[in-house]
């Protein structure tokens, strides 16, 4: 069910570019990422963290999370041992149990001919890599990484560069994530946003709303379409 916000009853008018966080919005990885974050920590004999705990780390790239897992007293020269370490390991394990939540690949069959991007604090090339590997990268016109640029998510600038590329105006563009970060970056730029309710952050919606939740990515097209009989005003 789309659930619009107060500000924004109505469906969207035609979106001309969909861009897509990865983590938590396309893919379930928390389990890899947990065991790579944990491995981290174990290598620098600190004991493991909650999965929930990591979880609520993901989101604004790879040294952010390094520094949150590690704590606060942490030296910048620990920190860049450990993003060392932990993008090795990952590297190695990033699809070990990594899989596209339930419904997106429908999801993405039903939206094919929509110019759709991939945008997330995620490196790159492990974000290529894992779309590669889970058979989603046919569905995407671009995908950019946290340091496909100078500054990462909620900055604009990727979504700004991919709205400029497919010559999208704010209006007819929307992103789609499952965190704050997301929704953010979305305002910054102009554009429309929808929140995902299943992913690694649900909980920071609630301080950041965006302009439509979903519960269920399969109904991000009825929603883009306007069949919005079904949604319910929060």
């Amino acid at each position: 069910m789309a659930i619009p916000s107060e500000n924004h009853a109505t469906a969207p008018g035609p979106i001309d570019l969909l861009v897509f966080d990865l983590d938590g919005t396309l893919i379930d990885s928390k389990q890899d990422l947990v065991q790579s974050v944990n491995a981290v920590r174990m290598r620098m004999h600190l004991p493991t963290l909650p999965e929930e705990t990591i979880a609520a780390y993901v989101g604004r790239g790879v040294v952010v999370l390094m520094k949150r897992a590690l704590g606060d007293t942490v030296t910048d020269e620990t920190v860049a041992e450990a993003v060392e370490f932990f993008l090795e390991y990952y590297r190695d394990h990033m699809l070990d149990h990594t899989l596209p939540y339930p419904g997106v690949a429908e999801t993405l069959e039903a939206l094919h001919g929509r110019r759709m991007a991939v945008l997330t604090n995620k490196p790159v090339r492990f974000s290529q890599a894992i779309l590669a590997g889970l058979g989603l990268s046919r569905f995407f016109v671009q995908v950019y990484g946290g340091n496909s640029f100078e500054r990462k998510k909620p900055d604009p600038v990727g979504l700004i560069t991919l709205m400029h590329e497919a010559n999208a105006p704010a209006e007819r563009t929307m992103i789609v994530g499952d965190s704050d970060t997301d929704v953010l970056t979305g305002r910054n730029a102009g554009a429309w946003t929808c929140g995902v309710t299943y992913g690694l952050a649900p909980q920071t919606l609630e301080s950041s709303p965006p302009d439509f939740r979903l519960d269920d990515l399969r109904d991000l097209p009825a929603l883009l379409d306007g069949h919005r009989h079904e949604a319910v005003a929060r």
